[in-house]
């Protein structure tokens, strides 16, 4: 369940914490406690709220794995919640990070698909500078590393796209094809309801919250919510583009299926001719037209083939054959 638990304070790196003496470290005022954490049960949970002082309502929603992106404070920690995203095989999963900030701790729990966090702590290491700052820095450096995946994935999506678009491009009419862009379209919509609510985070957390995210790293914070924004964008341009050429699709295939209609509708209309003629002289009656006459067959045969010709003529001057 501990993922990795750290202490900070101006001018170090960072030392190893044992859980047992967090007590002793969370009332220095020069220090603050990192603690990661991945799908802890309830009863620790309840054990890091005790340490901590965490709200119930906070601790309650980190423990339920299908929450929605947002932020929330009690008292003065707050409790944010992230989507975080990992690809496997072609398919975009999703998880989530849930993270308990005050002025001196920082708890970050994962659920479900998310990458490691451990590039995010040597990066922390490299900024001792920013990191004395406090555990607004090592906010910052999660969430801009949660929306680089977003945009690491749609930034791969333009080839994929472009195969799917010349897979759509037929008169064909292609299941696996539709079936797969649809797909694509719902891994789109559930990143962009994953990005869209990284931009209110990161705006309330630069307007209202000077304590946690103090006035040098406000532009850091702006940078996350800048790329979130992007990702949206990106998102939704996609979507359209998948939804225009799946319609471009039926079209096509609409199209080709009237050519069809018209063409089986043409030749209907050229057999219509000897049908009747053949019809008609097939009847018995004894006294018909030409029925004695030696140029009888000869002529109704005659007819019958100018008369399918000039209707062929017709229908091929007007596109239909």
């Amino acid at each position: 369940m501990i993922v990795n638990c750290m202490v900070y304070r101006p001018g170090q790196t960072g030392q190893e914490l044992d859980v047992e003496k967090i007590s002793d470290v969370i009332s220095d005022p020069d220090a603050f406690i990192w603690m990661g954490l991945y799908q802890p049960e309830a009863e620790f949970m309840y054990k890091i709220q005790r340490e901590f002082g965490l709200h119930d309502l906070a601790v309650e929603d980190a423990l339920c794995a299908h929450q929605r992106p947002k932020i929330e404070q009690y008292g003065e920690s707050m409790f944010i919640v992230v989507k975080t995203v990992s690809s496997e095989n072609e398919h975009l999963h999703f998880g989530e990070t849930h993270i308990f900030i005050g002025k001196n701790f920082l708890i970050t729990l994962r659920h479900g698909a998310s990458d490691s966090y451990s590039p995010i702590r040597e990066r922390v290491a490299q900024n001792s500078d920013l990191l004395d700052h406090g555990p607004g820095y090592p906010l910052y450096c999660i969430l801009d590393f949660i929306v680089d995946r977003y945009g690491e994935y749609t930034a791969s999506l333009g080839d994929k796209i472009n195969e799917m678009e010349a897979a759509l491009f037929r008169s064909e009419f292609d299941n696996l094809a539709v079936k797969k862009v649809y797909r694509l379209r719902r891994e789109l919509l559930s990143l962009r309801n994953a990005a869209q609510p990284l931009e209110e985070i990161c705006q309330q957390l630069v307007r209202l919250h000077e304590d946690i995210v103090p006035k040098e790293l406000r532009a850091y914070l702006r940078d996350v919510q800048d790329h979130a924004r992007h990702v949206v964008t990106d998102a939704e341009d996609m979507r359209e583009m998948l939804t225009s050429a799946m319609h471009v699709n039926l079209a096509m295939v609409a199209v080709q299926q009237n050519e069809v209609t018209k063409k089986l509708a043409g030749w209907g209309a050229i057999l219509v001719i000897p049908t009747v003629i053949f019809s008609m002289y097939g009847m018995n009656f004894k006294d018909m037209p030409e029925l004695n006459s030696p140029l009888g067959y000869p002529i109704a045969l005659g007819g019958t083939i100018v008369g399918c010709f000039l209707l062929w003529l017709r229908l091929r001057k007007s596109g239909w054959l």
